[in-house]
């Protein structure tokens, strides 16, 4: 443990709210620390958002600390309150399952998990075969109903309508942590700021229940310069699955983010030393750009490996600059000749792999200019596309200035 992690978070930006600073910081100090982050699985993915919590345990491994990735199948049933304004889509327990086992190999990206050095673990395996009523008299004496009422999710999903399923979210994320801390001697959660209430109850149920002390660390809920939730595009959120998000326009996305972020993500979404993230935080004008390069391939390298990562950029070079290199790394998808020959609407295309969400969006699109085949704007909602644009084996579809699509024909 060559240097404290509390110290390393801090400087990154991890740190937002901390239970008791200088207990922390002498826990990091003098102990090997299991800290623990929750993952719940209310889709098939992990998003830009969550990473967040997994390269704060990497960096709590890195400095020789033992993390732990819960995977919540147990408290995903119900569906955390937190942040929403409406209670979230109730999932089966199938649906559940696959969204874990999904999740779980995303998590195996960032963390070593060995069952030593790291573990991922199932919250399912300690709260579905809880006894209703026992559970009551051992864990429910424990919480004031006007302490939770003043938490900030719930006061805010009090004026919308908080069902009693909801209510007992933070009772269970509380059990958790003393679970873990019982029989793993995890001693800290970390998560996001809108955790903050359901990390101090997990703290408390422990000094109830064990006398004993745990410590809790939240960061930031993290915006970009313009104020929208980082990891959420027009098209909907950044996805740390390749089949949902492809690792070209996973890298682009890193590529496009405002000039005053590129600090904040390289502190956050790399392994970059300060001093270097604090060099190319210097960088203005054009050479901006540079640093954006950097953290693009930083971030598709750790998120989809290496392989990716020179994918990506190989083919987000030849996008930009023209040059005659690897398009693989494109999003692409294959079109008949057959059907390319008799001809089809651009509006239509263009909706169709995805570089609009709707026709609607696409002829909106076109008519604002901002719609390119093969670097020729597409000037009016009927125009068609057809085997005459095609140039080589293919056609290259643009939306705006940094959306690219290949449309690759084949027999």
């Amino acid at each position: 443990m060559s240097k404290n992690v509390y110290d390393i978070l801090k400087e990154r930006g991890f740190v937002k709210q901390v239970t008791d600073e200088e207990a922390v910081k002498k826990a990091f100090e003098t102990t090997k620390v299991t800290a623990y982050v929750g993952f719940d699985p209310t889709a098939d993915s992990l998003h830009v958002g969550n990473s967040l919590g997994l390269m704060a345990l990497a960096h709590l491994q890195k400095e020789g600390h033992r993390p732990i990735a819960i995977i919540g199948d147990g408290t995903g049933m119900i569906g955390d309150p937190s942040g929403k304004t409406e209670m979230r889509k109730m999932l089966t327990v199938e649906q559940i399952k696959e969204n874990s086992e999904k999740i779980k190999a995303q998590i195996n990206r960032f963390l070593k998990i060995d069952g030593k050095v790291g573990l991922a673990i199932h919250n399912a395996t300690w709260l579905l075969d809880l006894n209703y009523v026992e559970f009551l008299r051992d864990i429910g004496k424990h919480f004031s109903v006007n302490r939770m009422l003043s938490a900030e999710a719930y006061k805010m999903r009090m004026e919308t309508g908080l069902s009693f399923i909801e209510f007992n979210y933070q009772v269970l994320q509380a059990y958790d942590f003393l679970r873990l801390f019982k029989s793993h001697n995890c001693t800290m959660q970390l998560g996001g700021d809108d955790q903050w209430g359901n990390i101090l109850a997990g703290v408390d149920l422990i000094r109830r229940v064990e006398g004993a002390e745990a410590e809790g660390i939240t960061w930031p809920l993290l915006t970009t310069a313009g104020g929208q939730k980082m990891g959420k595009t027009a098209a909907g959120a950044i996805w740390l699955d390749a089949g949902k998000t492809s690792p070209y326009d996973f890298y682009q996305f890193w590529i496009n983010v405002d000039d005053q972020d590129v600090k904040k993500c390289l502190a956050y979404y790399t392994f970059l030393p300060m001093t270097e993230i604090k060099k190319l935080a210097k960088l203005e004008g054009a050479d901006i750009r540079k640093a954006k390069q950097v953290l693009a391939y930083e971030v598709t390298r750790i998120t989809h490996g290496e392989e990716e990562a020179d994918r990506a950029q190989k083919a987000a070079r030849t996008a930009f600059g023209g040059q005659a290199q690897d398009l693989s790394g494109m999003p692409s998808s294959e079109i008949q000749l057959t059907r390319l020959k008799k001809g089809i609407l651009a509006v239509d295309i263009f909706a169709e792999v995805g570089l609009t969400t709707s026709k609607g969006e696409a002829r909106r699109l076109i008519q604002q200019g901002g719609a390119y085949v093969n670097q020729n704007k597409i000037e009016s909602i009927e125009s068609v596309i057809n085997d005459a644009n095609l140039d080589g084996s293919g056609l290259m579809l643009r939306a705006g200035k940094k959306r690219y699509h290949r449309l690759v024909v084949s027999d």
